[in-house]
């Protein structure tokens, strides 16, 4: 995972904060009611019900705009960064980046590509041909979707130069033994080791602009076309990452079999009960997510989070421990994320809803868990025939992704069992 910088909180950053803590303050008050009303009627008035729900969307649409001031205010400007940025293993000299830059935008204006490289695509039937954007560029993109992307900012992620990356692990550790001062020592067993393979995938977006638009002198055409693939790709990403099946896009991790954390095995991602199908456990339904915090080793936990989406949270918002204190808490500074049971809580709307035997929560190590893999290199491709009057921007660049460690990721399945 690639470190952000936190930058000092802003006045809409704050007025965020300050509407969100006023919300949860209202839900638990409301909340609060409605179970009191069940524990002596059993059941909560219609009307209580309704307007816990009310508050509850305020609080999500409250803990919605925070973290869309905070995700902004990472996003970097398009300067940002020096020319031999480590992240991207590569450095170019100023005047060399200049000179490239210009002619990039040259491209963008007019068609022509004197002074780019021009990549090929896989075969000679492929569309996928383009120039190389430059490094300005390309750092652009990448870190509008390192900010903007969940699954980037939890996960590994790792820039290479070759269509696949692999990465042998040990799946069972040296074999040890005690022995006494002059006593034989026999030969232990090796490592068990296993290669995982991340290849490559083609992400595409393929943004339009008008002519007049690229003839404007005031606009940044580099920070313009970054800000136009962010939302298509991250959006395609975090679908992948999570559920993806690994053809022709990365593998999700929730796509990986998923069995009971008892008879768990490499290769396969543990799950916990929730205690009742498809719903959580009438009674003690916290206890649940307690046995989830705990499914992982011990040396996973510190940098444990849970992740799910904005349906679930609404369903744990309401629980509270065994001394009446919501688990559940809103950030207490800007910048940072809400909590559940101490927890970091990652918000990603691509995870399945609560339903029968669906895997709607996730808890674990994210960064030692799920790797992300780069391909360097962003291609654009410019289109002025095929939408007339725009101009199309056929924009690609390569992504893999899968586990890595299967042991630092375990889920909730919504089951009696």
């Amino acid at each position: 995972m690639r470190e952000t910088k936190q930058a000092p909180a802003t006045p809409e950053a704050r007025a965020a904060m300050h509407e969100m803590m006023a919300a949860f303050e209202a839900f638990k008050g409301a909340n609060d009611a409605r179970l009191d009303e069940i524990e002596r009627k059993s059941s909560a008035d219609a009307l209580l019900e309704e307007k816990v729900a009310r508050i509850d969307q305020a609080v999500a649409s409250a803990q919605a705009r925070l973290d869309r001031v905070v995700s902004e205010g990472r996003r970097p400007e398009l300067g940002g960064g020096a020319p031999s940025d480590p992240a991207f293993g590569r450095a170019t000299s100023p005047k060399e980046g200049e000179e490239t830059k210009a002619a990039f935008d040259g491209y963008l204006k007019t068609g022509q590509s004197f002074g780019l490289e021009l990549k090929a695509g896989l075969s000679t039937a492929s569309n996928s041909a383009g120039y190389v954007v430059p490094e300005q560029t390309e750092r652009a993109i990448e870190r509008r979707l390192m900010a903007g992307s969940p699954m980037r900012e939890i996960a590994t992620v790792r820039t290479v130069g070759a269509g696949v990356f692999r990465k042998p692990v040990s799946t069972a550790g040296v074999a040890s033994g005690w022995v006494a001062e002059t006593a034989a020592r026999p030969e232990t067993d090796p490592a068990t080791l296993a290669l995982l393979e991340f290849p490559s995938a083609d992400l595409y977006a393929n943004p339009a602009a008008t002519q007049s638009l690229l003839d404007d002198a005031m606009i940044d055409l580099d920070e313009w076309l970054a800000a136009e693939v962010e939302d298509a790709f991250a959006a395609q990403e975090t679908q992948a990452f999570v559920t993806g099946d690994g053809i022709n896009k990365p593998r999700g991790f929730l796509s990986y079999d998923i069995v009971a954390e008892a008879d768990h095995d490499w290769g396969e991602i543990g799950y916990v009960a929730s205690g009742a199908a498809g719903a959580f456990a009438a009674t003690s339904p916290t206890d649940r997510l307690i046995d989830l915090v705990y499914a992982p080793k011990a040396q996973y936990r510190p940098n444990g989070r849970f992740v799910m989406n904005r349906k679930t949270v609404s369903a744990v918002r309401k629980f509270k421990d065994a001394d009446g204190n919501y688990i559940w808490q809103p950030a207490q500074r800007a910048g940072e994320t809400a909590s559940l049971l101490g927890y970091r809580v990652t918000e990603i709307e691509t995870m399945p809803d609560i339903a029968a035997d669906s895997a709607a929560i996730a808890f674990g190590d994210f960064q030692r868990g799920y790797l992300i893999v780069d391909r360097a290199g962003v291609r654009v491709l410019r289109d002025p025939y095929s939408a007339k009057p725009y101009v199309l921007f056929y924009t690609t660049k390569r992504v893999g992704g899968g586990v890595q460690n299967f042991d630092a990721i375990k889920v909730m399945k919504f089951s009696a069992t």
